[in-house]
């Protein structure tokens, strides 16, 4: 197959859109990916509210309108329900499927938030000199709950999460300045070193992804991450909500670019 690093967003959407399933990491470098949650219109507002309150963990790059199924960042072709390449449903807070086609669950009163992804600053990374370790080991980016509580708003509760990325202890300041410039991806890190500051017992022992291995001299390093809104759907248990699985991203026509500020 292609270098999956050049495919155009298009491409990569009809790939998955055709069946494949694999972690979005690398994919069509240049080009902005998202984290996805439908939820129904009830519970719309309470999350729109809750993503203002923690902007951090939920920066929202569009909003759908209820039964649509595409918008501005994809493009007229795409299809929401189809064109990630793992999606996860929950029912009242509870996963019962885990599938690459969410077309069977939809239904016309889901509201779709698409959210900043911290993949949008990887290449930013690499070409700073910062090491990408899920990336060199092709994995899914290890992502923890913490004992960090967001804001609730409504309906809407739940524990902060974040992804982690190991760092030389010479290049700390290097990824925070790179990330600080991409806001609207979750910025800068929320913490620096000991993970037992969030409650993370064990950093080898991901919530959601996979490990990845910590060097001598490395210091690990935690950004706010777009799977908070599902560690919200879990504890405040809507009827239904529809999410990307954890590192399964929806590929945007958006540059990297455009959410990079000065």
């Amino acid at each position: 197959m292609t270098d999956p690093a050049t495919l155009d967003p298009a491409w990569a959407r009809t790939l998955f859109r055709d069946g494949l399933v694999t972690q979005t990491a690398g994919w069509a470098q240049g080009w902005t990916q998202a984290n996805l949650i439908a939820l129904p219109r009830a519970d719309a507002y309470d999350f729109l509210l809750f993503a203002q309150r923690n902007p951090k963990s939920c920066p929202v790059l569009d909003v759908i309108d209820a039964g649509a199924v595409t918008g501005p960042l994809l493009g007229e072709d795409s299809d929401i329900r189809t064109d990630a390449p793992l999606y996860r449903i929950y029912r009242g807070g509870e996963m019962v499927d885990e599938t690459s086609d969410a077309s069977p669950w939809w239904r016309d009163d889901l509201v779709s938030f698409l959210i900043g992804c911290s993949f949008t600053f990887e290449a930013a990374l690499i070409e700073a000199g910062v090491p990408v370790r899920h990336i060199e080991q092709q994995r899914t980016v290890p992502m923890f709950r913490t004992s960090r509580r967001c804001r609730p708003a409504g309906r809407i509760s739940g524990p902060l999460v974040v992804s982690m990325r190991p760092v030389p202890a010479e290049l700390v300041a290097t990824a925070v300045r790179v990330t600080s410039r991409y806001p609207a991806v979750h910025g800068s890190p929320v913490h620096i070193g000991d993970p037992g500051a969030l409650g993370i017992s064990d950093v080898g022992t991901p919530d959601f992804g996979d490990p990845v291995d910590i060097f001598p001299g490395e210091i690990p390093v935690f950004w706010a991450c777009g799977v908070t809104p599902q560690a919200a759907m879990m504890e405040s248990r809507p009827d239904l909500a529809i999410g990307h699985a954890p590192g399964h991203m929806v590929i945007t026509d958006k540059r990297d670019s455009d959410y990079l500020v000065p």
